[in-house]
């Protein structure tokens, strides 16, 4: 395993983090592992020297966190855990989502009560909450790091602008401000190079972008994604711009690639996220021990700058997705 320093925080985060959407109940989504299954892939993460989880309340209705938690009993100190609030978790409570001073507060207690744990090393608003003011949200989440609730605050999927307006508040108000972003970036998804990866660059915020391979279309043939159960039941799949762009030619040169290298798909489409300057540590989720072990050893590939040009080569700018 490799180790890189996350963002300006000092914090050494393995250079995969392991996404747990997939962790939790099957009854969320018919693709997500249960509690024996997904303690297995969280303890074969430890194994592999992954010491950085990242999950959210939302996240099978709060019970990633909870599995997460259990997982990690006697690997805490070594662990980086990372976890989200701003979606709703109870459709007969509006305070239970969105990023007001009660939001944060409860759902944040919350979280540390399923994750079993005192402080969370890194909480993040999941989505840019245009009902509540950002200098309220600032202010909650300071309070949160001040109690010891919290050790770092970051960020989600946002405009740039909105990004730079926090990052300005938080300096304004002397307060605590965001240190990582989590945005989404692909091959078949690259608009956050125009503006938000570069202000990251230049604020030293540490980049963990979510569906590295775009939420498996990277890891198979175009025609093939369908064949999955994630791939035939996940809609989210099919609402982001993957096909749009140059999306097709891109998977089919990722296809090519990884014929000639011996190597999968998915080990492509990771190392070409992981030879990105601007990443930290990508975002990986999976259900499968083996497809775990798939992406550390996606560490070892290198590509050539002539890789590079030739898997972006097909790129079009397509709309914003994800910030919804």
């Amino acid at each position: 395993m490799e180790y890189t320093t996350l963002g300006d925080t000092g914090m050494e985060v393995s250079r995969i983090c392991l996404g747990c959407m997939s962790i939790g109940s099957s009854d969320w989504r018919d693709w997500v592992l249960d509690e024996e299954e997904g303690i297995e892939l969280v303890e074969r993460a430890l194994d592999l020297g992954i010491n950085f989880f990242d999950t959210a309340n939302m996240y099978s209705n709060g019970e990633s966190e909870r599995v997460l938690g259990t997982a990690l009993e006697g690997h805490r100190d070594e662990s980086v855990v990372a976890t989200k609030c701003y979606f709703q978790m109870d459709e007969d409570d509006p305070n239970s989502g969105g990023l007001s001073r009660k939001a944060i507060e409860q759902e944040l207690s919350n979280s540390l009560d399923r994750l079993g744990m005192e402080t969370v090393d890194l909480y993040q608003i999941h989505r840019w909450d245009y009902d509540t003011p950002i200098e309220t949200t600032l202010r909650a989440l300071d309070d949160a790091v001040r109690r010891g609730d919290v050790r770092y605050i970051g960020a989600s999927s946002m405009w740039a602008h909105q990004f730079a307006d926090a990052l300005h508040t938080s300096e304004r108000l002397g307060l605590d401000r965001f240190v990582t972003m989590q945005n989404h970036y692909n091959l078949v998804y690259r608009e956050e190079e125009r503006e938000t990866l570069p202000l990251c660059e230049r604020e030293d915020i540490g980049v963990i972008p979510w569906s590295p391979m775009a939420r498996g279309y990277l890891t198979r043939p175009d025609e093939d994604v369908a064949a999955t159960t994630r791939g035939a039941s996940e809609k989210r799949l099919y609402e982001h711009p993957y096909r749009e762009g140059g999306g097709p030619a891109v998977n089919e040169r990722v296809q090519q690639l990884a014929e000639e290298r011996g190597v999968k798909m998915a080990q492509i489409a990771l190392s070409w996220v992981l030879h990105k300057e601007w990443v930290d540590a990508p975002i990986v989720g999976t259900t499968s021990i083996e497809h775990l072990e798939d992406a550390v050893e996606a560490l070892d590939i290198g590509l050539s700058d002539s890789d590079i040009e030739y898997l972006e080569e097909p790129y079009e700018p397509v709309p914003v997705s994800g910030h919804e």
